[in-house]
């Protein structure tokens, strides 16, 4: 009989240590979910901004990684460029004002073509005809491989005349690099080596 009671609380310890290892393995787990889940969170929460709308309301802006939205930032740079440099009215302080804002996302060599330009009389043709000139930027191929970006831009030219339109072919060349953004050059790309690859004639429409 005594026998017997041994072996049950033996049995008996056998139960509670079994059962003891499997509530700390359930612990574990528990605690190891709680540790997991709380990182993840925690990596959430840093890919997010909190913007205050005129110090109200709490807006939750997702952040995205820089490396993602910089080609297309290079592309509208580009872009913005070409629009504000080759867009021309026949009035000297509208040139001179959309020509100062494009030397804020280029260096040097975009200086050199306008007074290149400007030597050969080129916009005091466009005041004293009256002329009108836009562009409309067709594609912009970049090379983000290897840096500085390679950049070339295909675009047309509408040169507007009281008796008819020229539309030209318009294709320039340059290089990228990286800048400080700021309220002139919201992209943070600076515009080096630009020079312009053909600018001829398709056609001209009487009007």
């Amino acid at each position: 009989m005594e026998f017997k009671n041994l072996r049950n609380i033996e049995n008996s310890f056998r139960q509670i240590r079994l059962f003891t290892f499997v509530f700390a393995l359930l612990c574990l787990g528990v605690v190891g979910i709680a540790v997991y889940k709380s990182y993840s969170f925690a990596e959430q929460q840093r890919q997010k901004i909190y913007v205050l709308d005129n110090g109200k309301s709490l807006m939750v802006a997702l952040s995205q990684d820089m490396s993602i939205n910089r080609p297309v930032e290079a592309r509208e740079h580009v872009r913005r460029f070409h629009e504000l440099f080759f867009t021309a009215a026949p009035d000297k302080s509208a040139i001179e004002s959309n020509v100062k804002r494009a030397f804020n996302l280029a260096d040097q060599s975009a200086f050199n073509y306008y007074k290149d330009l400007s030597e050969k009389g080129y916009y005091n043709r466009i005041i004293s005809g009256n002329i009108q000139q836009r562009i409309e930027v067709d594609s912009i191929t970049a090379d983000f491989s290897s840096y500085p970006y390679a950049v070339k831009t295909y675009s047309r030219q509408f040169i507007i005349r009281s008796s008819n339109l020229t539309i030209r072919n318009l294709i320039t060349q340059c290089s990228l690099v990286n800048s400080v953004r700021s309220d002139s050059n919201p992209q943070g790309f600076t515009i080096e080596k630009f020079n312009v690859v053909e600018n001829k004639d398709l056609e001209t429409v009487n009007r």
